[in-house]
């Protein structure tokens, strides 16, 4: 009894240790996810870091003494070079103007004088040279007393925003003493240094983009303004100047962030992700989704001789998918994607992650949500 029930056991259910070695299969094969290789533009750029700058930065400083009797500016307002910003007290110029101008004068009628004596040769020559010299000298000095008058009024030396503020209203000043601080914001430039092997890539006018910390998810246009013609030895690289315009003034001096200087585009390159690169014994290769060879049928059922044995349908064996490991040559890099210019064709799908759990003929399953 044993030995026919076993024997119509096996006649019955033939086909269920190939259903199970399918499914030992089908569950060793590794999760991957992946990305199709397609057309897309791509840049080519250098990224580096720095701290915006300002173009025109300065003190406003005293020419003269006195006290500071108005204020016409506050930190934060927007000047323009020549703007009256303050005014110190002008009683003591305006006196010493005056007084210069009545000693000029005199000199003048003097010289007057003296110039018809010496059409008669009236008076010696030296004495109607010493009436000239002095004239002269009247002259200077109330040129000089009118720019100690014009020293009193303080402007502004250059265009710009008033960042500080150092004085107040009746604070006696003195010569060379700083009252303001004003930094021109248009444009504002960050400093790059360069490593040498860009030295040819890099133009004057080539476009820029600055991202901030400060302000994530904005990019601000630039462009490069100039490009420094050496490069230091101790460091091997070169400063390359970048300048931003920024018409809503949301960049500030001393902002630190990223510039992308893009020196090339490409506008139908052959994409991939970064991610799915490997490089390997100076090698850079990428994983191949592949169709892999089909799974072999199971073998029919056989009953004994003279009985019949119902045929069994089974749906088609879904296709394997291998990991094919392929060299490739990249060409620009953007981010998180890179160009390939040799090793595949669009529409190939490339493993981005999982990449490191196979080898070269791994048995894969793409995971439903990869691209």
């Amino acid at each position: 009894m044993p030995l026919a029930f076993s024997m119509l056991l096996a006649a019955c259910g033939g086909g269920q240790p190939a259903a199970d070695k399918e499914a030992a299969a089908a569950s060793a094969r590794i999760p991957v996810e992946a990305a199709v290789a397609s057309r897309a533009p791509i840049a080519a750029s250098y990224s580096g870091t720095g701290t915006l700058e300002a173009q025109g930065e300065t003190d406003v400083v005293s020419k003269t003494s006195g006290v500071l009797l108005k204020l016409y500016v506050e930190e934060g307002m927007r000047v323009q070079k020549g703007q009256l910003l303050a005014q110190l007290d002008d009683a003591g110029a305006r006196a010493s103007v005056a007084q210069s101008l009545a000693q000029m004068r005199k000199a003048e009628a003097t010289y007057a004088r003296a110039e018809r004596a010496i059409k008669q040769q009236l008076i010696p020559r030296a004495e109607y040279d010493q009436d000239k010299y002095d004239l002269e000298t009247q002259r200077a000095a109330y040129e000089g007393a009118k720019l100690q008058l014009a020293y009193t009024r303080i402007e502004a030396p250059i265009s710009g925003v008033i960042s500080r503020r150092m004085v107040k209203i009746g604070n006696l000043i003195q010569p060379n003493q700083a009252l303001f601080h004003i930094v021109d914001m248009e444009p504002l430039q960050v400093t790059l240094n360069v490593p040498e092997r860009e030295l040819g890539t890099l133009k004057a006018g080539q476009p820029v983009k600055l991202a901030v910390d400060a302000l994530p998810g904005e990019a601000f246009p630039g462009s490069v303004a100039r490009i420094a013609p050496v490069v230091d030895a101790s460091s091997g690289t070169f400063r390359v100047t970048c300048e931003f315009r920024d018409d809503t003034h949301a960049l500030k001096p001393g902002m630190f962030g990223r510039v992308d200087v893009v020196y090339d585009q490409r506008r139908d390159a052959l994409v991939i992700p970064r991610a799915a690169l490997i490089e390997e014994d100076g090698e850079t290769a990428v994983f191949v989704v592949e169709r892999g060879a089909p799974p072999k049928p199971a073998a029919p059922a056989k009953g004994k001789p003279g009985e019949a044995v119902a045929a069994e349908t089974k749906p088609p064996a879904a296709p394997v998918l291998v990991a094919k490991r392929r060299a490739v040559k990249i060409g620009y890099a953007d981010g998180s994607r890179v160009e390939i210019r040799e090793g595949l064709a669009p529409g190939d799908r490339v493993i981005t992650i999982g990449r490191n759990a196979v080898r070269d003929g791994t048995e894969v399953q793409v995971l439903e949500n990869a691209q």
